[in-house]
């Protein structure tokens, strides 16, 4: 029977793509009721650096550090309030993406094309339950809520999924290169 605990280097590892989300997600440019943050970019390389199962575990670590009051969330943000509040369900949607991308990205290799597909997909599931979320807290119509939160980001979103399918695989094979990720 195959041992189910995590390794050292697999809980480092995780601790360290947590790390970085951690870094990169407070980093944001307010434009509106959701600002443009970098947090998804560091969700789609853990994605590449962990797979699927560690990178939903580093973002779950993430939404627990910023739900306890660290300022981890966009604007150096934190607590339980900020989870809750009109702009939670799309934090929780980081771990959808994670999921879903993950699943997809482990499952064809890294190809491009369905990385793109798994990370278009974590995302469109991000931006359901978020605009429900929203919908629910703020009192906004689903029309007001999807422009107020999602059509401005649509551009850059995309922006963000061409780069992490870009810059994703060259990452993950450097670290592989400096023997610092194991060969999938």
């Amino acid at each position: 029977m195959k041992d189910k605990r995590m390794t050292i280097y697999q809980m480092t590892t995780t601790a360290l793509m947590t790390a970085v989300l951690c870094v990169l997600g407070p980093i944001s440019v307010p434009i509106g009721a959701v600002p443009v943050s970098f947090t998804m970019v560091a969700v789609y390389f853990a994605v590449y650096v962990l797979g699927a199962k560690y990178a939903t575990i580093s973002t779950l670590l993430y939404l627990v550090i910023g739900s306890i009051g660290l300022p981890v969330f966009s604007g150096y943000e934190g607590g339980l309030a900020k989870l809750a509040g009109p702009t939670g369900g799309y934090l929780i949607g980081f771990a959808v993406i994670a999921v879903i991308a993950g699943i997809i990205i482990d499952h064809f290799g890294g190809k491009i094309g369905w990385s793109i597909v798994g990370m278009v997909l974590g995302l469109a599931v991000c931006y359901l339950l978020g605009t429900i979320w929203f919908v629910v807290q703020s009192g906004y119509t689903v029309q007001a809520a999807l422009t107020a939160c999602v059509y401005p980001f649509l551009v850059f979103d995309a922006v963000k999924i061409v780069f992490a399918a870009v810059v994703g695989p060259m990452l993950r094979t450097q670290l592989q290169k400096a023997h610092l990720l194991p060969a999938r």
